[in-house]
């Protein structure tokens, strides 16, 4: 920021929706002193995880049907790590949640990646990223979400050297899951070749 101009200022906000997620306008005086409105989407901090077993050289992936995706490119399901909003203190204990919930898999240690801004220019979420290493023994539930969200999950084990073929081929679509399959590549190329 230069050093003759301040500092941005919301002067206030007005919630428009308040349901799963909030949606407010904001009005905002900027650095260079014009005065805008923004619109934000507020649903909390989420969480993600990549699990996956180093011996054999897989992940668990999920496939589900996601209203956006559709509505915008008529893409039936998605190919996603397992994620989700954050009900927890401790992010990690919320990644190990969802990972349970979505996959069966009873997660231990996490090796966290990143906390990133998902969509800076219209969301407030905050997405904690972490690899979750596993072995055949963690596979404890059955995975495919919960009954009452209605998340018609499909849980599906992949070789890690197809998925970085899908992110090679600009065909992993969703952006935390490339992100932790670009990591885990970066962290550990022996598990690809």
């Amino acid at each position: 920021m230069p050093p003759d101009s301040a500092p941005p200022k919301i002067r206030g906000t007005r919630t428009v929706h308040d349901g799963w997620a909030s949606f407010l306008i904001a009005e905002v005086t900027l650095p260079d002193g014009h005065e805008v409105t923004r619109e934000i989407e507020d649903h909390g901090e989420a969480v993600c995880v990549l699990p996956y077993d180093a011996a054999r050289r897989v992940a668990v992936v999920i496939r589900q049907f996601r209203t956006p995706p559709f509505f915008a490119a008529a893409l039936p399901e998605l190919l996603e790590a397992p994620a989700g909003l954050l009900d927890e203190a401790d992010p990690q204990e919320g990644a190990r949640r969802e990972a349970y919930e979505e996959t069966g898999l009873q997660l231990g240690h996490l090796e966290p990646v990143a906390t990133v801004w998902t969509m800076p220019g219209v969301s407030t979420e905050r997405m904690h990223l972490y690899l979750g290493p596993y072995t055949e023994a963690d596979r404890t539930g059955a995975g495919g979400g919960l009954a009452e969200e209605h998340e018609g999950i499909t849980v599906t084990e992949m070789p890690l050297a197809d998925l970085a073929a899908l992110a090679d081929a600009g065909q992993l679509a969703d952006m935390k899951t490339y992100t932790l399959v670009l990591a885990l590549r970066l962290r550990r190329p022996d598990l690809f070749g």
